[in-house]
């Protein structure tokens, strides 16, 4: 009996531990994407948790990663990594995050994280203008996302 007992207290203590500690990405910036592309992170679409975070990477010289204007929840910090070094961006605030190269985004290097399974900020990264491939790419990457319960 006191060895079911003693079974039936380490269960309770460890179902009730803390969270699971937080996941680390990594998201390369390359100058052919491995989807074949000229340009491109890879991955260019994530899904992460609250609290997750994120390393951009630079592979190929001449790249950067930062937020792109009115396209991350209203809540949510912007982040913008130097050119040519490596970075680390911790994501909170539940939503959609687009990104881009600067000197790039003319040429289609965006990228897209959906944290958590909210998508309340859709319709306002629907309405942000890109250049000619960036839209078009961008629209490739909103196809990714969906919602989570």
């Amino acid at each position: 009996m006191k060895l079911s007992i003693a079974a039936m207290v380490a269960a309770c203590a460890m179902s009730l531990a803390g969270p699971t500690a937080a996941a680390n990405f990594e998201v390369l910036m390359l100058n052919k994407g491995t989807d074949g592309k000229s340009m491109g992170f890879s991955p260019s679409f994530l899904q992460v948790e609250p609290g997750d975070t994120v390393t951009f990477i630079p592979v190929d010289k001449g790249h950067n990663a930062e937020t792109i204007l009115d396209m991350i929840p209203a809540e949510a910090a912007t982040w913008k990594g130097k050119m040519d070094e490596q970075f680390t961006v911790t994501l909170t605030v539940p939503g959609l995050y687009g990104f881009k190269c600067n000197p790039h985004l003319n040429m289609g290097m965006v990228g897209l994280i959906q944290v958590g399974g909210d998508r309340h900020n859709m319709t306002a990264l629907l309405n942000v203008r890109l250049p000619g491939k960036a839209q078009g790419r961008m629209a490739e990457l909103f196809a990714k996302s969906s919602p989570r319960p």
